[in-house]
């Protein structure tokens, strides 16, 4: 499809709302979609998915895989005709680098992002503008949802470049229409300056660095309820756990909201929690949802944990089917109170390529933070260390103290209730070492909660 194709069904631009917004103080940016019946939404994810499918067949990729598993576009008759089709993973993107899952000639893409492709080819993720106004259209859902306006100052504390984080919520939040402050990562004291003398509302950061972002507003002597108009966080990008949440939430003064996004789907706006904060909404119109078993690739009933799988429905450059996106998570239901029908899912959990398996025992970070976050005493940096010892592998969980203390017999009697609880949630009891504040490393990307010092035995 070219810049100038009007697919009703690829593409459903919404309108921004005036700065009086949309009928006075709607709850919904765009309320002719995010308040479709279920059947409603069904209805047109079928009509867009099977457009999306005949799209695809620009592209050669597709058109052999399709033809591999001898089925055709007309074989997409219902949703459930979905598990027909191919799925695609990450691989895929790396084996057809730079440009072979575009479905449109490049002259009709105006811009691409990148992974880092540190563990060999980068995926690269074509958009056409059509493409780059959707995105911008799912940003602005998502923060119009949580109580942003025009009048809103939202400061954008993520990384910009190939990095997706950035450049989505700033053109979501123009998209709003609020003031947009790009301040990028890092440099927290003149983020907390900007925060301060621009009267910041809003800020998107990861959460590791919200945490690190208020140590340095204590030391500073600044209050984040005193003294700054901070209302709303966006917070996601690397997982944490709701423990981690409510303590950022504590710390802030303020509610944050999770967000899901990944490059492949577009960035951010993927998935957001609504002021209800009883799971991710992810948006039907955009995306096709499914939950699968990572080992059989079989559905799992809702409730149960499983791979997530996404198939796109609006994109021009390139579409991408069944995409399987390695994070963990599980259906929480198909309504809301907050008057939205389109799915919600749970936190992730984890990546299923994330997992560590440990003398034959599988387990997540995101289970580790959970015990961790629910004693006061310590704080919100630690690392996972896996060694091994005597030809055994071990674990080794070190997080920092929230204060100070000479207090040996509390410390002491810290760390074996901690082995104790973590035991209790992993299976296997870690070495659990209590380290003063400020001595793990900080990052100003994704927190590294994991190093693998394992040897490897022929």
């Amino acid at each position: 499809m070219s810049k100038e194709t009007n697919s009703s069904a690829l593409v459903h631009s919404t309108p921004r709302p005036s700065r009086e917004g949309q009928g006075g103080e709607s709850a919904f940016f765009n309320p002719e979609v995010e308040t479709l019946s279920r059947a409603e939404i069904e209805a047109l994810q079928l009509e867009r998915l099977q457009q999306t499918v005949r799209h695809c067949m620009n592209n050669e990729f597709y058109r052999k895989k399709f033809a591999e598993m001898g089925i055709t576009p007309d074989d997409i008759k219902s949703l459930a005709d979905v598990r027909k089709l191919p799925f695609t993973t990450k691989q895929d993107l790396r084996d057809t680098y730079p440009f072979g899952m575009s479905c449109v000639p490049l002259r009709d893409c105006v811009r691409l992002h990148s992974s880092s492709g540190t563990t060999g080819n980068p995926t690269v993720i074509l958009h056409t503008q059509k493409d780059l106004d959707e995105w911008a259209n799912q940003v602005a859902r998502n923060l119009w949802m949580v109580g942003l306006r025009p009048d809103d100052v939202f400061q954008n504390s993520s990384g910009y470049g190939m990095f997706t984080g950035g450049l989505g919520f700033q053109y979501g939040a123009e998209r709003l229409g609020m003031l947009t402050v790009p301040a990028a990562a890092g440099n927290s004291l003149r983020q907390i300056k900007f925060i301060k003398d621009f009267g910041t509302t809003a800020i998107h950061a990861i959460p590791s660095y919200v945490t690190r972002l208020y140590e340095v507003m204590q030391q500073e002597g600044v209050d984040p309820r005193r003294d700054t108009k901070l209302k709303v966080l966006a917070i996601g990008a690397e997982p944490h756990s709701e423990e981690q949440r409510k303590r950022i939430e504590q710390m802030m003064g303020v509610k944050a909201y999770n967000s899901f996004g990944m490059s492949e789907m577009c960035g951010p706006g993927v998935g957001f929690e609504c002021p209800e904060q009883n799971g991710l909404h992810f948006w039907e119109d955009y995306y096709i949802v499914e939950i699968v078993d990572p080992e059989t690739l079989e559905p799992v009933p809702d409730g149960e944990i499983g791979e997530l799988v996404l198939t796109t429905l609006c994109r021009e450059a390139m579409p991408l089917l069944r995409y399987r996106t390695r994070d963990l998570t599980r259906v929480l239901g198909r309504t809301c109170p907050c008057g939205r029908n389109h799915i919600r899912l749970d936190r992730m959990r984890g990546r299923s390529d994330d997992m560590i398996v440990l003398r034959g025992v599988n387990i997540f970070p995101i289970q580790i933070e959970k015990i961790l976050m629910q004693f006061p005493e310590v704080g919100t940096n630690y690392l996972i260390t896996l060694v091994t010892e005597d030809n055994n592998d071990q674990m080794i969980v070190e997080v920092e103290l929230n204060e100070a203390t000479d207090d040996y017999g509390k410390l002491k009697g810290l760390e074996q209730e901690l082995r104790h609880r973590l035991g209790d949630e992993i299976l296997l009891k870690p070495i659990v070492r209590i380290v003063a504040k400020g001595t793990l490393p900080v990052s100003e990307g994704k927190a590294v909660r994991v190093v693998d010092k394992r040897k490897v035995f022929e």
